[in-house]
């Protein structure tokens, strides 16, 4: 195919870098051999997992003819790469969820827990929740979600009724919810979004404290999708929004029979990608990888749903709100078909 097309992935770098690396490779590779008669080339590059190797990487793919950079993954990277790029006034596709990296001309093709975030919120403050408290881990993790919440919150015109943060430590955790559960008496929301492996005990903890999520519905964001969860029995009820399923589902699926292994949860990411990139190749002529295009409002139809890029690098998902009901996890409203009007 003559148009080219860089991907910066890190193939060998320390780790499970790697593995998500190399994961991400074959499903770029899918998406061009799946889309009929692609008239793309894959340039293919290892930037070793640092921002050096990331730099030769773009320096590199761009000296052979690149239009495009697809990758990388680590936001050290993003930053190396995308400054390569803006230089030579070609746009990126990276996969970074950190939300820092993007910038115009450096689009994050990723799952932000913003988004998460965002959706989830939303959905509770239109059916009726009023006041919402936080009970945050005190992580990197937990400080992005916390603004967002916060963020969240405010567009909504619904109020916020207490914050907590904890540490791993369970006296800490206990600590923590000792000290929010004054203020559940207000709230009708309690938003923790906390990942598998703290959430167990911070659920028992919850139940002694006399926390009842029929009353205070528990909110999480997408590390809630996980069976580990779902069996929690202080957040049965809890609302979290997440890419709809289905499609990963089928991608898995075809990438198995492909590659004889399974894909990582990112691997639809490179897929998206790429198959975007031959679309645009095929329908837009010169102008397409332009801003106007790759950030145009109606956005473009990927494996994990609807998404599109704002100017400024970000990107929006259309995402499903599921429900943890009884040990598992059911969808209760669709993720959107389309993201409608674009919200300053």
């Amino acid at each position: 195919g003559k148009v080219k097309v860089g991907l910066i992935l890190p193939l060998t770098a320390e780790g499970q870098g790697a593995v998500v690396g190399n994961s991400l490779k074959n499903a770029a590779e899918m998406a061009l051999a799946e889309f009929p008669n692609a008239d793309l080339t894959l340039l293919v590059k290892d930037d070793r997992g640092t921002p050096d190797g990331a730099r030769a990487a773009a320096q590199e793919a761009l000296s052979e003819g690149a239009e495009l950079i697809v990758g990388p993954l680590f936001a050290p990277s993003v930053q190396a790469v995308g400054q390569v790029a803006r230089g030579a006034n070609k746009p990126v596709i990276a996969f970074s969820s950190d939300s820092n990296v993007a910038s115009r001309g450096v689009y994050l093709l990723s799952f932000p827990p913003e988004n998460d975030v965002n959706r989830v919120i939303g959905y509770a403050a239109q059916q009726g929740r009023k006041s919402f408290a936080a009970l945050v881990p005190d992580t990197a993790y937990g400080k992005v979600v916390e603004a967002a919440f916060q963020q969240a919150v405010a567009d909504r015109g619904v109020r916020v009724a207490a914050i907590e943060r904890f540490s791993s430590d369970p006296a800490a955790m206990k600590a923590a919810i000792q000290r929010l559960m004054p203020s559940l008496g207000q709230a009708d929301a309690l938003f923790v979004p906390a990942a598998a492996d703290t959430m167990a005990t911070l659920g028992q903890l919850l139940q002694e404290a006399g926390y009842n999520p029929a009353k205070v519905k528990p909110l999480g964001t997408g590390v809630w999708n996980d069976a580990g969860i779902a069996r929690v029995a202080g957040i049965q009820g809890g609302w979290f929004a997440s890419p709809d399923t289905a499609g990963f589902n089928a991608f898995a699926g075809r990438y198995q029979q492909r590659f004889n292994t399974s894909p990582t949860r990112t691997a639809t990411l490179a897929y998206d990608a790429v198959s975007l990139a031959a679309a645009l190749a095929r329908t837009q002529g010169s102008q397409r990888f332009s801003e106007s295009v790759l950030s145009n409002a109606s956005g473009f139809a990927g494996a994990d749903g609807v998404f599109r890029f704002r100017p400024d690098g970000q990107v929006e998902r259309g995402l499903a709100v599921l429900e943890l009901r009884n040990g598992q996890i059911v969808t209760i409203n669709a993720a959107p078909r389309d993201l409608g009007p674009r919200s300053q």
